[in-house]
């Protein structure tokens, strides 16, 4: 299996409702986090460097619906799933940073693993 694709096998001691909701988190924060890296890298760079500022407009927008709703489901999860009090702090702060929810993504199942 490839490092880039999200794991969104059922954890081991979550209910099936609490796995729904996991995986409801994870697909969200890799779309958010793939809008994130397409505003970066593709749409910025076109704008500032041939003029051409559709693209943020359209990738920006969409970026700001699933930041927007990666957030909320984000905290429904903390509270559904009872997770450690670093969970919504740190998943908030990957939302901010390249690559952040899927580090996020990969140390909150880690953690949850571990805890069986």
């Amino acid at each position: 299996m490839s490092q880039a694709t999200p794991t969104i096998e059922p954890a081991l001691n979550l209910s099936k409702k609490q796995n729904s909701t996991l995986k409801t988190l994870t697909i969200i924060g890799y779309l958010e986090g793939t809008s994130f890296l397409l505003l970066l890298c593709i749409a910025m760079p076109l704008k500032y460097m041939m003029g051409i500022s559709e693209a943020v407009q359209y990738i920006g927008m969409a970026h700001g619906i699933l930041f927007i709703a990666y957030i909320i489901i984000l905290m429904v999860t903390a509270v559904k799933i009872k997770t450690p009090y670093w969970t919504i702090p740190a998943g908030v702060l990957g939302s901010f940073l390249p690559f952040g929810p899927f580090i996020f993504d990969h140390l909150l199942k880690k953690n949850l693993k571990n805890n069986t």
